[in-house]
């Protein structure tokens, strides 16, 4: 029981501390793009065909039982920074450990780029994100007008939970 109130109040900080307003990580979203790049070369295709896309540079995640993330992030539109956005996540399942991710998410046109920009976006337990390797060829489709490419940093984490995204975004241009 103290371990579960521990990880609780630890998701609870995290993503309070995300919450307290949204940073300008441009700077890390861009060395974000040239690491995604420099793992596996197909991931220009989509940064040069999509809408617009927002970047995480870095996505906090943990959990044991109850799990959570947060990460702030950019939004591009033809290769111009248009605003920032917050990432929070809440998760419940099977659950223990620790990671940190990037995440990149490409909108294939207007509809989708403006639902993402208008507050009107959120991930369900649907949604299924494609982990970048390197050497590994990069077919993926666009599912609803979007899609996610995650890249892992460090950390180890056995999940099989459910939860769901929400974003929240600040246009600045």
């Amino acid at each position: 029981m103290k371990t579960k109130f521990t990880v609780l109040a630890i998701v609870c900080l995290l993503l309070s501390y995300n919450s307290f307003g949204q940073k300008d990580v441009s700077s890390k979203s861009s060395k974000a793009i040239v690491n995604f790049k420099k793992t596996n070369n197909d991931i220009n295709q989509y940064f040069n065909t999509a809408y617009g896309y927002a970047v995480f540079p870095a996505v906090g995640k943990g959990g044991l039982g109850i799990g959570g993330a947060a990460g702030n992030g950019t939004i591009y539109k033809d290769g111009y920074v248009l605003g920032n956005c917050k990432l929070t996540q809440l998760t419940i399942g099977f659950q223990a450990g620790g990671q940190s991710y990037q995440e990149v998410i490409f909108f294939e046109n207007k509809e989708a780029f403006e639902r993402f920009t208008a507050n009107k976006f959120e991930f369900t337990a649907q949604v299924s994100a494609i982990a970048l390797k390197s050497g590994v060829s990069l077919n993926a489709e666009y599912s609803d007008g979007i899609l996610v490419i995650t890249q892992a940093i460090g950390g180890l984490m056995y999940e099989a939970s459910v939860g769901g995204q929400k974003f929240k975004t600040q246009m600045i241009y």
